[in-house]
């Protein structure tokens, strides 16, 4: 197999390369700036607007450049890891990947729903490195249950809050 072959269906638009940059480069400013991490106390001490980004690169131009933002917030997370779990790249990358993809999926076909998107994109997210991070032995499950509901909950009204105002705005201006 070819080089050609083997990448012929991962096909970018110079739209959609350029919309990854862009996206990705706000998942940066939002861990740079610290305004993407949201202080609270409790085990897991900060909730996230982070993946924002990765739920607008789906819905507005697709899974792949959905997984792209998202790719970029993981890494971002475990090149910049505070805690333990962020230091294993199973938990700190792997999930953020498919925040975008599931947030694309479910827009597509439920709908064309941003609320329903950005829930879905944001329970990704927090399942996926909650779920991984019980697994691989970082958090008891009682502990991830719960920080699931204490951050999850927040995070997903802010997540549709935010992503049903930007795509309205987005949509309106012409996108």
């Amino acid at each position: 197999m070819n080089r050609d072959s083997a990448l012929s269906g991962f096909k970018l638009t110079t739209r959609q390369l350029a919309i990854s940059g862009m996206l990705g480069a706000i998942a940066i400013i939002l861990g740079v700036t610290r305004l993407g991490f949201i202080p609270v106390p409790t085990p897991a001490g900060n909730a996230t607007i982070m993946h924002i980004p990765a739920i607008l690169g789906g819905i507005l131009e697709g899974p792949i450049v959905g997984a792209l933002v998202g790719l970029i917030f993981g890494v971002y997370s475990f090149l910049n890891a505070t805690n333990p779990m962020f230091a294993d790249p199973l938990i700190a990358i792997l999930p953020r990947i498919f925040i975008g993809v599931a947030a694309y999926y479910s827009y597509k076909y439920l709908w064309k729903n941003s609320a329903i998107a950005a829930a879905l994109g944001t329970l990704t997210n927090t399942i996926g490195v909650l779920g991984l991070a019980t697994l691989r032995g970082y958090l008891p499950a009682k502990v991830s249950l719960t920080i699931a509901f204490v951050h999850g909950t927040p995070e997903v009204v802010v997540a549709i809050l935010l992503v049903f105002i930007l795509v309205k705005a987005l949509k309106r201006a012409g996108y």
